[in-house]
């Protein structure tokens, strides 16, 4: 709901002259498969205002697609949609993902040779998926000629503003930040401070906490990592202990047990393709210290959660 509520009042604010909420300058409309009510993860209800039979996409300039509750959601939702994706696109609309939407237009094939912008925590399992699209995991948003992508969250005010610069002009874009109280609007390459800086425990540590996280395929050792930081291994391990209690070993290694406990609960990937999101070739060894780790077995894990 934070990037639909966040599009749509970014909207609102840049739409009318004073703050009426009258659609002035923009217009959107709800669009929907059937009427009715859509309920989010969150419980909130949306009210579908249109159906695919009641409008012209000639009329419009973008389709924005915003997330489900899981990527494994918005792929199973994909064969609904794709019909209505299609007939939108070749009237020439533009077709916007928000969060894990990119992974419906991806499995509908919309997606084949642009480049998108994906949720950092939704990166490795979109590249698993889809190896042969180009993942930007350094933008918020992607705006990739008739696709335009965004990893959601907050983000999605950003890209609104973008979008209604080109259309209206950066002071009717601007309009209403403070409204929002926001400064100011964050450019496609903003690098996000809360995801470098998860700790206070200085830039060392912060910087390899994020080459861990974008490391996580590769079989990267942690003496190369203190290497890439540039302080050495025993520094390395010095300064996780005294923050974490436990070395940058055992703290990558955790994170990586975190991401394969996560990724078997929200994919249906099989555990040789995780194992290979993580850097781990061998599968009897991943089980082991699965189970001695989380107490029960990856598939135990699966069946439980179905």
């Amino acid at each position: 709901m934070l990037p639909f509520g966040g599009f749509i009042d970014k909207l609102r604010f840049s739409a009318d002259n004073e703050d009426y909420s009258q659609q002035r300058h923009c217009g959107w409309q709800i669009l929907g498969l059937g009427s009715g009510t859509v309920t989010s993860s969150s419980s909130v209800s949306v009210e579908v205002q249109v159906t695919p039979e009641q409008i012209r996409f000639a009329d419009y300039n973008y389709l924005v697609v915003f997330g489900c509750r899981s990527a494994r959601h918005a792929q199973q939702m994909a064969p609904s949609y794709k019909a209505l994706l299609k007939q939108a696109a070749s009237n020439g609309v533009t077709l916007v993902t928000i969060d894990n939407a990119c992974f419906m237009l991806a499995e509908t094939g919309l997606l084949k040779g642009n480049q998108v912008s994906v949720h950092w925590r939704h990166a490795q399992e979109f590249m698993t998926a889809y190896p042969d699209i180009e993942v930007r995991t350094e933008q918020l948003y992607c705006i990739d000629k008739k696709r335009i992508s965004c990893s959601g969250g907050s983000a999605a005010i950003d890209l609104a503003i973008e979008l209604l610069t080109r259309h209206c002009g950066r002071t009717r874009a601007m309009k209403g930040l403070a409204d929002m109280i926001i400064d100011k609007p964050r450019g496609q390459l903003h690098r996000l401070e809360s995801l470098d800086n998860e700790t206070n425990a200085g830039r060392h540590v912060s910087r390899a906490i994020g080459l861990m996280r974008d490391l996580f395929a590769e079989r990267k050792t942690t003496d190369e990592l203190a290497t890439m930081i540039g302080i050495s291994r025993r520094q390395l391990d010095r300064l996780f202990k005294d923050e974490f209690s436990k070395t940058a070993h055992d703290y990558w290694h955790e994170m990586r047990l975190q991401h394969l406990h996560w990724r078997l609960v929200n994919s249906n990937h099989s555990l040789t393709i995780l194992a290979e999101e993580i850097g781990i070739q061998d599968t009897s060894y991943l089980c082991k210290v699965f189970r001695k780790r989380f107490g029960q077995s990856p598939a135990t894990l699966r069946h439980s959660n179905k």
